[in-house]
């Protein structure tokens, strides 16, 4: 998606913090918080993509779809 500044006629290109925090996370342990509440998740993430998380949890895997996660966190243990 390409956006006018306000300062004139150059063209930026979108891209939300998001892209930049989650490769940070990755083999890491991590808590996610869901938008609609619920216990948090606790798991390893194993990869992603622009519209899904794969953690590995106690119980197997889970896919996690980033627009219902409210916070992720690096747990440390």
């Amino acid at each position: 998606m390409d956006t006018k500044t306000a300062a004139g006629d150059a063209k930026t290109k979108f891209t939300p913090k998001s892209f930049d925090l989650i490769p940070k996370f990755m083999d890491k342990k991590i808590t996610i918080r869901l938008v609609s509440g619920g216990l948090p998740i606790n798991g390893i993430l194993e990869s992603y993509n622009p519209y899904e998380l794969l953690l590995r949890t106690a119980k197997g895997e889970l896919v996690v779809f980033k627009h219902a996660v409210a916070t992720i966190e690096e747990t440390t243990k």
